[in-house]
């Protein structure tokens, strides 16, 4: 039998905090490992716990969703994170995406959809909202200015992750190179497949160095 998925849950309301987990403990697969209500304590509490996903709200006092969205993802890059907010206009839904989010729900979701969207998110799958994926599909379907490089989104140790993948380095060279664990590297590894929309290792490699990030003798 398989571990359970360890979660966190980020929100300001004490009653969707209780509520949530309430019905998440009834799951014998999932375990409420930490609850914050400020995305200060949530950074703090992913260091500590390294869930293995973060239902964040996005509106909270202090550092909002967003930000602690991308600190989380630097100090646990395993942990993938799903935003459950009642927000679904463009200035809430790109910058979470951006910030590193693989899932993004609004709070009228059904109970069980939000349990399936955690297992696809700790498989790696993400999951929207079907308002925002239609926002998702509309800014990426129409005629749009040429983008900024992707992997201006990349944390500066992601970038050490590629550009070592980039000359060939394994997940344990890698590991051993950087001083972190294989786990996190693997971790490192599907943040960047992700973010730059690739589908392997192999062409991971062929952007970095097309893109220049590294370069030849």
């Amino acid at each position: 039998m398989s571990d359970p998925i360890t979660i966190m849950i980020v929100d300001d309301h004490e009653m969707v905090r209780k509520g949530a987990i309430g019905y998440l403990a009834a799951q014998t697969d999932l375990v409420v490992v930490a609850e914050a209500s400020r995305g200060e304590d949530a950074v703090e509490l992913a260091r500590e716990h390294i869930p293995d996903v973060v239902l964040m709200d996005l509106v909270m006092p202090g550092m909002d969703g967003v930000e602690a969205t991308r600190k989380v993802k630097d100090v646990s890059p395993r942990t993938q994170i799903i935003v459950l907010t009642s927000y679904h206009q463009d200035e809430h839904i790109f910058p979470a995406l951006k910030a590193g989010a693989i899932s993004y729900l609004l709070k009228d979701v059904k109970a069980r959809e939000l349990v399936e969207a955690i297992h696809r998110a700790a498989r790696g799958e993400a999951t929207l909202h079907p308002r925002v994926a239609a926002r998702v599909i509309k800014q990426f379907s129409g005629e749009q200015p040429v983008q900024d490089n992707l992997f201006t989104s990349l944390t500066e140790r992601e970038f050490e992750v590629l550009s070592l993948i980039a000359r060939g380095y394994p997940n344990q060279k890698i590991a051993d190179e950087l001083v972190i664990s294989i786990g996190t590297v693997k971790g490192h590894v599907s943040n960047i497949l992700s973010k730059l929309h690739l589908a392997d290792r192999t062409q991971a490699a062929v952007y970095a160095w097309r893109e220049g990030i590294v370069r030849g003798d």
